[in-house]
């Protein structure tokens, strides 16, 4: 399995869905199921106990999914989630423990950013693509294009109160590469075990396209 930067992850879909497991059994049917509508960019948080299993089971699926670890926020999980099989990890901020952590674990970062003085300490460590989270109560779409001002050269994944009527305003701004979202899996939908309906919606978030990127 080559490493993939997250330049190339970000570009692999237009939606990210963020995931958390109540079983590591659940994951991996809920990922089988994304992964036949099309979806190869997963990430699957640390919110719950399955989460790390729910990682090594969805990574072992097919030999193009890129399964990332989400909710980081001790530097500690990286290591662990690389061992389990993760291929890139999300933080809703950045630290530079957390920061040199991912690079002691070979976990490309995707860190989460709510804030110019967020964004200025991404940059001063290297980060060209940011998380942009919590996306909507942080401002939305007219704070991405205040951003691109002062930022002209930063991309933004942003996560965060995300649905399918808005990823598509966040898909046609020239600084955001991707969208980060939960409404892939409602959660009546997977305690339903309605995997078919999880790949429609999963087929439905790849045709969404990001002009120009």
């Amino acid at each position: 399995m080559t490493t993939k930067q997250v330049s190339d992850i970000v570009r692999l879909g237009p939606v990210i869905p963020v995931l958390a497991f109540d079983s590591a059994e659940q994951g991996e049917n809920v990922s089988r199921a994304l992964y036949a509508g099309g979806v190869k960019v997963l990430e699957i948080t640390l919110r719950t106990e399955a989460g790390l299993k729910a990682i090594e089971r969805a990574s072992q699926l097919a030999p193009d999914i890129v399964v990332g670890v989400g909710t980081l926020i001790q530097p500690r999980q990286c290591a662990l989630a690389k061992k389990a099989g993760a291929q890139f990890g999300v933080s809703p901020g950045l630290t530079k423990e957390m920061h040199q952590a991912a690079l002691d674990a070979g976990l490309p970062l995707l860190p989460g950013v709510m804030t110019p003085t967020d964004i200025i300490t991404a940059l001063e460590l290297g980060y060209e693509i940011v998380k942009f989270f919590p996306a909507q109560p942080a401002g939305g779409v007219p704070m991405l294009q205040a951003f691109h001002g002062p930022f002209p050269a930063l991309k933004f994944c942003p996560t965060g109160g995300i649905t399918a009527e808005l990823a598509p305003h966040f898909l046609s701004l020239p600084n955001v590469v991707c969208v980060g979202g939960s409404w892939l899996t409602p959660k009546a939908m997977v305690a339903a075990e309605n995997w078919d309906e999880i790949t429609r919606l999963a087929r439905a978030a790849t045709e969404l396209a990001a002009p120009g990127h």
